[in-house]
């Protein structure tokens, strides 16, 4: 029997404690049914505590964290344009860190438009939209490489690299056929802009096609993040998987959550498919301090972002009782899903804990 898993729990700001709590509840409530076992232990990383200690995460954080099996994460993030969080310390101290530190190549969003959940698309429904953004995490211009000369004159440059290298694709891309090989229909689409980034455009485009050899039965297909943006909105049935780098992958799963309904269902993984490190689980949606405190936010996307932890971490760890546990949470959210219709997933009127336990009774 595999040992139980152990839980890194990063509720932070705002409403984070709030939908991480009732995520938490739920867990607390699928698991004896599934036989999962867990161990949870809670880590105070935030805006709220950098703004009291001046601590974000530093290289001892990171080897405590690599002692778990997966991070839950809530939401960080402190009040819009606090001087004391300028320059985006949080956003690259904590997550940008985690990811970078952990090795989490592998960003997974899932755009699955659930029952009940309305979508702007006019004549859309969940049979054409159901995809999944297979986002490398990792490299990109989130290396940070750049900088400034004669800054705050007005003669100042600023320039910013995009990295590619031929391992990350590769990486990523061999992920990403192997979960299109899981799905019905086995279909791949690479996303980048070939035509005018023709250096890290072509180590992509190239390596798509090399590795696509090794799955002739897997069908591909290629689209200019541009045109991407288009059938995204216009006719979203065409993407099975999408497999895309770094930046332009930030900027399309956010249009995936919209077209599936809006933030407030979007759950998401950084994963490091490999096991050396812990993947880490959390909502798209930030820490909305407005309406912290309140009870009214919606947990759904966080107790789906719990399900796909058990998932995946199942998956990497080989427990079977916690896939089970985490197919079962999925399950629920979605026999809860058509209450929310014709409603906003933000301010829904339920409340944060009454959504928790129609989950927990949908179990």
């Amino acid at each position: 029997m595999p040992a139980p898993l152990k839980l890194a729990i990063i509720a932070g700001d705002g409403i984070g404690p709030e939908v991480v709590g009732a995520a938490m509840n739920v867990l607390a409530a699928a698991a004896p049914g599934c036989g999962a076992k867990y161990e949870a232990t809670e880590f105070p990383f935030s805006a709220a505590h950098y703004i009291e200690t001046g601590h974000v995460l530093d290289d001892a954080d990171i080897a405590e964290l690599k002692k778990y099996d997966a991070i839950f994460l809530g939401a960080v993030g402190g009040q819009p344009n606090d001087p004391r969080l300028a320059g985006g310390v949080i956003e690259k101290g904590i997550l940008l860190k985690l990811r970078f530190e952990l090795d989490q190549y592998i960003n997974l969003r899932p755009v699955t438009l659930y029952p009940g959940i309305d979508t702007p698309l006019k004549n859309k429904t969940s049979a054409d939209i159901d995809f999944v953004c297979v986002r490398e995490n990792t490299e990109d211009l989130y290396c940070g490489i750049g900088g400034f000369v004669r800054k705050g004159t007005p003669h100042e440059v600023s320039n910013q690299t995009m990295v590619a290298t031929r391992f990350g694709a590769e990486r990523c891309i061999r992920y990403a056929f192997d979960l299109a090989r899981t799905r019905q229909r086995k279909h791949l689409t690479l996303v980048h802009k070939t035509n005018v980034l023709t250096f890290a455009g072509d180590t992509w485009f190239r390596t798509f096609k090399e590795v696509a050899a090794d799955y002739p039965d897997v069908k591909t297909d290629y689209h200019h993040v541009d045109a991407c943006c288009m059938y995204m909105v216009a006719k979203p049935e065409v993407y099975d998987v999408i497999v895309v780098p770094n930046m332009f992958g930030d900027i399309i799963t956010d249009l995936g959550a919209a077209i599936a309904g809006g933030m407030g269902i979007a759950s998401s993984g950084n994963l490091n498919p490999d096991g050396t490190a812990p993947s880490m689980f959390e909502p798209v949606h930030g820490s909305a301090p407005d309406i912290a405190g309140q009870n009214i936010a919606n947990p759904i996307a966080t107790i789906d972002s719990l399900g796909l932890l058990l998932r995946e971490t199942g998956r990497i760890k080989g427990d079977k009782a916690a896939i089970a546990c985490g197919e079962k949470i999925g399950a629920a959210v979605k026999a809860v899903t058509p209450k929310f219709a014709g409603k906003s997933l933000d301010r829904s009127g339920y409340g944060t804990d009454a959504i928790g336990q129609m989950v927990i009774d949908a179990l």
